[in-house]
């Protein structure tokens, strides 16, 4: 039996959930540096050469002390606080980014990733081009070099991302959505959830996307990802939702999209699984904070 064709498991993800970089540091830094927890923004930080140690806060999910020895990627992709100790002195080998989410703690990989990864640089195939070209427009100023360096950020994001799908067992992520995309027979179904939310998807269908039974099928999803593949896909459903209602879309408007009967019926969904109506949800993130 001929082997399926490749799928692209990031691009209907990242279209939908954007992740914009922006470069705010380069170069040594000396002493102690604290990196503040601001909702929903996370850090990509490229240690190039040398060594550092990195200290969390307890109960924050990160180790209290993490000692760098080799050129590293450190990413957070949720709010939290972290502090570089000893970091580069000299020259500009070390590069930072704020990741700002779309929709801050709904976005996806953001409930998915655990609160770090670290990453050794040789890990990556490819990724020394890539940080080649950020670390030469970082050192001089030339006409677009910041917007420049955000994309290539964002390039190095993904190559991250990919690495991590690639390697399953070498990432040692919990269950959800990356692990579900690193499941060649998940990954079909996953990807077709993303790219058409307001199909029916039945369970049946689901299986025979996967080329398993009902049951197999079923066990596989929860095992890998986590949750029952109805859950997910409600959860899915409910992320666009959000996004769209930010947006300023109507109810009706996105529940037609997602395939729901109608707007209360969405709403029900809604309450079900956040505890409020649509309108309540967007009025409280309208609220000053």
């Amino acid at each position: 039996m001929a082997a399926p064709p490749p799928i692209d498991r990031l691009s209907s993800l990242l279209e939908r959930f954007r992740v914009r970089a922006h470069l705010f540091h380069n170069g040594p830094l000396c002493g102690t540096t604290t990196f503040a927890a601001e909702p929903g923004r996370g850090f990509l930080h490229v240690l190039r050469r040398g060594e550092m140690v990195v200290t969390h806060a307890a109960r924050g999910g990160a180790p209290r002390k993490l000692v760098v020895k080799e050129p590293s990627l450190l990413f957070y992709p949720r709010p939290l606080t972290h502090h570089f100790h000893n970091a580069p002195v000299e020259g500009s080998d070390f590069v930072c980014a704020t990741l700002d989410f779309d929709g801050g703690e709904t976005h996806p990989l953001a409930r998915a990733l655990p609160p770090l990864i670290r990453l050794p640089l040789r890990e990556v195939e490819g990724l020394e081009q890539s940080l080649a070209l950020l670390f030469s427009e970082t050192l001089r100023v030339q006409c677009g070099h910041r917007l420049l360096a955000d994309r290539l950020f964002e390039v190095v994001l993904i190559q991250l991302l990919r690495w991590l799908l690639d390697h399953p067992a070498q990432s040692e992520l919990p269950p959800g959505l990356l692990t579900g995309l690193g499941d060649p027979r998940l990954a079909r179904v996953l990807v077709g959830l993303h790219e058409r939310p307001g199909e029916p998807w039945p369970l049946e269908q689901m299986a025979r996307e996967a080329g398993l039974s009902r049951s197999a099928f079923a066990q596989r999803f929860r095992e890998v990802v986590g949750t029952t593949p109805a859950d997910y896909l409600a959860l899915w459903r409910l992320s666009i939702a959000q996004a769209q209602l930010r947006g300023g879309a109507s109810v009706k408007t996105i529940a037609d999209a997602l395939g729901y009967a109608n707007a209360s019926a969405l709403s029900r969904v809604f309450a079900q699984k956040l505890g409020v109506s649509p309108r309540e949800w967007l009025a409280a993130r309208r609220l000053p904070r």
